[in-house]
């Protein structure tokens, strides 16, 4: 690792190039609010099928709902430098349009760091439940998903506010 990449600026490394978990003990709590969104991409008989609650497994959306909030609550565990933080709140909302389903997950905390990573979790699990719930309808001949994806996930909005 050359020196300029062990600069202060990159805050989960230490001194000798290190990965750490930064210290945010000295942090106050503070009320916090992040929301994501991603989307999958799925052909019309697909989403004919998710809007008709027609799908051999059982009701999509609410499966992936249960799988986004269950994502969150864990984003912790999988993501190797997160702290392990109080959620207060999470809500999903989806969007189901002609060709895709849209997933925004929105997460409140209150405490000494950020919840961005768990709502990213949350959109990206949530639209991976939907995939796992409809790959049989989505495979083509080959056993392929040729026009399935999931596109454009992001961090659409990060606040934070001072405890009143």
């Amino acid at each position: 690792m050359t020196e300029d990449a062990r600069s202060d600026d990159l805050t989960h490394v230490d001194e000798s190039g290190e990965a750490r978990m930064v210290d945010v003990g000295g942090k106050p709590d503070v009320a916090r609010r992040a929301i994501a969104a991603g989307e999958i991409r799925l052909s019309e008989g697909t989403i004919a099928a998710i809007r008709e609650n027609d799908v051999e497994k059982g009701d999509v959306l609410a499966t992936a709902r249960i799988g986004a909030i269950q994502a969150v609550k864990h984003t912790w565990e999988t993501i190797p430098m997160c702290h392990q933080i109080p959620i207060t709140n999470v809500d999903t909302e989806f969007d189901v349009g002609d060709e895709r389903v849209r997933l925004e997950v929105a997460v409140e905390t209150t405490g000494k760091t950020g919840c961005e990573m768990e709502a990213l979790e949350g959109v990206t699990t949530g639209l991976n439940v939907v995939w796992d719930m409809v790959k049989a309808a989505e495979k083509d001949a080959e056993g392929q998903y040729p026009g399935t994806r999931i596109e454009d996930v992001r961090v659409i909005e990060k606040r934070k506010r001072p405890l009143e």
